[in-house]
């Protein structure tokens, strides 16, 4: 959900906004990737976990609750770095698009995404690395409970949220298994750094 949503809003703000809805919401989209990543726990667990307890018949907490978080998380970035690919593009590739009589939408579609995929790709990769290196925001949602979940919105436990829990009281086998999990998470997020690497330099 968050990387449409913000592939779209990038697109409005860069391609379609006028100036002076650009420069209302693009600061706001700034305010957003700023803000520390317990606000949006809080934010989860007023306004989403209410809502996931209505359509579940459970308590709220689990993964489904977690996942809206997340999704809406990652707008804020996706949307930044989309914005910056987009801009990249020179904008006599846009004219000359319309010189070929395309219309404003078909530049976009066929035109500018093409050539900004690459950029795009990026900023998937990178808002997805944030949410999986996630910690404070999923603790506060997820319920942390560290079984096989039976539906999507049952409790359940993260690796991040896990070593958070567990790491001030573990020992021996324990300690050795988070920091298993650890190990995990990095490798994960060195992946992730070796995508945008070999993406950047496609670019280049």
């Amino acid at each position: 959900m968050g990387v449409p949503l913000g592939v779209g809003t990038a697109v409005y703000l860069v391609e379609i906004a006028s100036d002076r809805v650009r420069k209302i919401i693009s600061p706001a989209v700034d305010l957003l990737a700023g803000i520390p990543s317990i606000i949006y726990g809080f934010f989860g667990m007023v306004i989403i976990r209410p809502f996931v307890a209505q359509i579940s018949d459970g308590l709220g907490f689990g993964a489904l609750t977690a996942w809206f978080v997340l999704a809406i998380m990652i707008v804020p970035t996706i949307t930044t770095l989309t914005m910056d690919a987009l801009n990249s593009i020179p904008m006599g590739i846009r004219e000359a698009s319309y010189a070929m009589g395309a219309t404003k939408w078909q530049t976009i579609y066929k035109v500018v995404l093409p050539a900004a995929k690459l950029g795009i790709v990026d900023a998937i990769v990178l808002g997805m690395g944030r949410a999986i290196g996630e910690t404070m925001a999923v603790l506060m949602v997820v319920g942390n409970a560290p079984v096989i979940p039976s539906s999507i919105a049952s409790p359940i436990s993260t690796l991040t949220s896990q070593i958070a829990l567990d790491m001030s009281y573990s020992s021996g086998l324990h300690r050795s298994a988070l920091f298993g999990m650890g190990v995990v998470l990095f490798i994960i997020s060195a992946a992730l750094v070796g995508i945008v690497r070999l993406i950047s330099k496609k670019r280049r």
